[in-house]
C-alpha cells in the first residue's frame, strides 16, 4: 500500500487553528488525518479521559452519564463519511463575505467508527415528542461569543449512519478533530458535526441558541449575491451539494 505524501497545510488562522487541505490532498479516496482540515471555532479544549463522561438529558426516561468504556462496551459502527465545512469554498464568493477566506480544501472523508447515536438514545429512552437532538462539547468560548451548540432533527439523528465517533482513520480521534467524541452527521456539513462532545439534550421543540438562530443559515432558496434575506426567511444549514475539483494536473500547470 502507497503511503501518503504529508502535504503543507494552508493556514487560515492561527488562535483558534484553521487549516485547509491543499488541492493535491484529492488525490487520496480516504484523506490522511495528517492533511485533514481543521476548523476550530475556539482553542481545543483539554479533556481528561479518566473524568470525561457523556451525559444524556433532556426529553429522555432515563438519563444517562456514559464513560468511554461504557460507550466501547455497546455495539460499534463504521461510516465513510466525508466532513465539508459550510464555509467551503468561501474564497470565491462575489461579492465576498466575511468568514474563514476556504478555497477547495475544507473537506475531507474520514473513516469514522463509534456507536450509532440511535442506540444511545434508545438507551436513555426518548419520550414521545421528541424533536430535535442537541449537542454541546467541551470547547469553551472566547470572548463574547456564545457557547457554540447545535441541533439536528430527530429524523436525522436516528439514521444509522449518525454515529458518535471515537477514531478517525483507525486511530484515537485526534485531539484536534474532537477527541474524546465527536458527532458524525454524513451529508450534512461541518457544523453539525460536533466536536469533543461532553453532552447530548433531547429536546421537545425546536432548539434555539445563538449558533441555531443567528448562524450558519441559508435563505431556502436561490437568491440574486448581495440580497438581504429578512432573518425570519433564513434557515439552518443541514445539507451541502456535491462540489467538483481537477486536483491533476494542476491550474497552469506543463505536463
Amino acid at each position: 500500500m502507497a503511503v501518503a505524501t504529508q502535504l503543507r497545510m494552508l493556514v487560515r488562522s492561527t488562535r483558534p487553528e484553521d487549516l485547509e487541505m491543499p488541492i493535491e490532498g484529492f488525490a487520496d479516496f480516504i484523506t490522511p488525518i495528517e492533511n485533514f482540515f481543521v476548523r476550530s471555532h475556539t482553542l481545543v479544549p483539554k479533556v481528561d479521559l479518566a473524568q470525561w463522561k457523556l451525559k444524556v438529558d433532556g426529553h429522555v426516561s432515563t438519563p444517562l452519564s456514559l464513560t468511554m468504556e461504557d460507550l466501547k462496551a455497546m455495539p460499534s459502527a463504521e461510516v465513510v463519511g466525508v466532513l465539508e465545512c459550510a464555509g467551503n469554498g468561501r474564497a470565491f464568493y462575489q461579492p465576498p463575505v466575511a468568514g474563514i477566506q476556504w478555497a477547495n480544501g475544507a473537506v475531507g472523508n474520514g473513516r469514522w467508527r463509534g456507536v450509532r447515536l440511535v442506540d444511545v438514545l434508545k438507551r436513555a429512552g426518548l419520550k414521545p415528542g421528541t424533536v430535535d437532538v442537541l449537542f454541546d462539547g467541551a470547547d469553551v468560548p472566547l470572548g463574547s461569543m456564545e457557547d457554540f451548540q447545535r441541533s439536528i432533527p430527530l429524523l436525522k439523528a436516528t439514521l444509522p449512519e449518525t454515529i458518535l465517533a471515537f477514531e478517525m482513520n483507525g486511530e484515537t480521534l485526534p485531539v484536534k478533530h474532537g477527541f474524546p467524541l465527536r458527532a458524525v452527521v454524513p451529508g450534512w456539513a461541518g457544523d453539525s458535526w460536533t466536536k469533543w462532545m461532553t453532552g447530548i439534550r433531547v429536546l421537545n421543540e425546536p432548539a434555539g441558541g445563538f449558533w441555531m438562530k443567528n448562524a450558519y443559515l441559508h435563505p431556502g432558496k436561490p437568491v440574486a449575491p448581495g440580497t438581504v434575506v429578512p432573518a425570519n426567511m433564513m434557515q439552518p444549514v443541514t445539507s451541502l451539494r456535491v462540489k467538483s475539483v481537477i486536483a491533476a494536473p494542476l491550474s497552469e500547470s506543463n505536463i
